[in-house]
């Protein structure tokens, strides 16, 4: 059984849902946005609300109330192929603090003519903030787009330390 639960944080609700310890899927929408994507397997099984996700949810909330490298401690899975996991992979490596461009990341998850597919394995990033796509920006240093609004990414940028 999949468990759900959601953390009031001052940019918006996260919403999170977990098979025990590994983390499925999360996003400042709602529950049903994230089971509409993700894996059908999952989708499919009972989903049980709790109060707190044991780990994860002392683990995001150390976040936001400051400790920016909690969330890197938090076990992952969402489907995708072999380039969105090598894309999942380098976002994951991006530090608190720093940015990325969508053009680099292309290039360090293996294939440099693949922007356009990096930016799509950003879109389809199932478990935001915890890999962090909002980290990911154009190569003018613009923000380009997030799934959750750029206000929303903006605040996070902000509250890790990589815009003024």
């Amino acid at each position: 059984m999949l468990s759900q639960t959601s953390h009031k944080t001052p940019v918006g609700t996260l919403y999170l849902i977990s098979d025990e310890h590994i983390l499925l899927a999360a996003g400042f929408r709602s529950f049903e946005d994230l089971i509409e994507r993700m894996d059908p397997q999952d989708s499919m099984r009972d989903i049980k609300s709790v109060r707190n996700i044991p780990v994860i949810s002392d683990l995001v909330k150390d976040y936001f109330e400051g400790d920016l490298s909690a969330i890197n401690g938090i076990q992952v899975r969402q489907p995708g192929g072999d380039f969105f996991q090598s894309v999942w992979k380098v976002m994951r490596k991006i530090p608190a603090g720093k940015t990325m461009s969508y053009a680099d990341l292309a290039k360090r998850a293996g294939s440099e003519n693949a922007v356009r597919a990096a930016g799509s394995a950003c879109a389809r990033n199932l478990v935001a903030p915890i890999i962090p796509c909002h980290r990911v920006v154009k190569s003018g240093g613009a923000l380009g787009n997030y799934g959750f609004g750029l206000e929303t990414k903006d605040w996070l940028l902000r509250f890790e330390g990589a815009l003024k």
